[in-house]
């Protein structure tokens, strides 16, 4: 069995990373069409690539079905996530087993989301609240594990203030983080201001910029809506020019990130994140642009 190289081992070879991440699809035809996209992808070689899970569990075998794809089939270092809801003790310590037996070192330690139609998060009987006691919970089981965790440049929506979700963070790390890979972002100088300010709370590890091409503006504006995300008003603008041409607005989205990341990297970003919505259309464009 091969075993994943613990990506805080690719972050010591000192250069900008560049990884993807997949959502598991809801069918055998998702999952069909997810292998020829990350086929497509394997000429741009991602230093490796993550697998969502959904709210309450909903993808848990489907997450587990297409890391292994991704990793044995296609091979991929793949980081699947894992999270907390509606999960006990005994439940996440299995299922780290789990992903330890099937020889993966990574795992990106969220917290979650409510499960579709409830309110707020709820705590699972015997289960945990916080992302840093997942973090802890997983080092213990499996010291091994390189754990990843989310950061939020404009702040967690539930969070009481950005003091007090950068105070999380840091119990995040503390806990065993290896490395932080933040939330999407539009404008550069939020995640400037977002690593200034983590540097300055003893945050020292790599944090990894999530970038989202835009692919369309309801999409966008729903997701950014979601997660407390600033849609800057020139990006707006030009999404609006492009009109219903889904190719004009994809032409924009990958311009806009492909402008970001250049930046991102020029100013010593450790590399970027591509939320791609399995996608490899936008990837395989940004990839060419920075080549260029």
């Amino acid at each position: 069995m091969n075993l994943d190289r613990p990506i805080s081992s690719l972050f010591a070879e000192d250069r900008p990373l560049r990884s993807l991440e997949f959502f598991p699809p809801k069918d055998d035809e998702g999952v069909s069409h997810l292998r020829a996209t990350a086929i497509a992808l394997k000429r741009i070689a991602p230093d490796f690539v993550s697998v969502t899970y959904g709210a309450g569990g909903s993808t848990r075998e489907r997450t587990a079905q297409v890391s292994a794809l991704l990793k044995d089939e296609l091979g991929f270092t793949v980081m699947p996530h894992l999270t907390c809801v509606g999960h006990s003790r005994t439940e996440l310590n299995a299922l780290a087993d789990r992903i330890h037996d099937g020889g993966f070192r990574n795992i990106m330690t969220l917290r979650g989301d409510p499960p579709k139609g409830a309110a707020e998060f709820q705590v699972a009987a015997d289960g945990l609240r916080y992302a840093s006691e997942l973090v802890a919970l997983l080092k213990a089981r499996h010291a091994d594990f390189c754990l990843g965790v989310g950061g939020y440049p404009e702040k967690h929506p539930e969070a009481s203030s950005l003091d007090a979700d950068l105070d999380h963070l840091k119990r995040k790390v503390d806990a065993g983080a290896a490395f932080v890979t933040t939330q999407l972002f539009f404008d550069n100088a939020v995640y400037y201001r977002f690593v200034a300010q983590c540097r300055a709370r003893g945050i020292t590890v790599p944090i990894v910029p999530g970038i989202m091409p835009v692919l369309s503006l309801k999409q966008i504006q729903r997701f950014t809506s979601m997660c407390g995300t600033t849609l800057p008003e020139k990006l707006v603008k030009r999404l609006e020019a492009a009109g219903d041409s889904t190719d004009a607005v994809e032409a924009v989205g990958i311009d806009w990130a492909l402008t970001q990341i250049r930046d991102l990297l020029a100013q010593g970003a450790p590399g970027y994140h591509l939320y791609i919505l399995n996608r490899a259309k936008s990837a395989l464009a940004l990839a060419a642009g920075l080549a260029a």
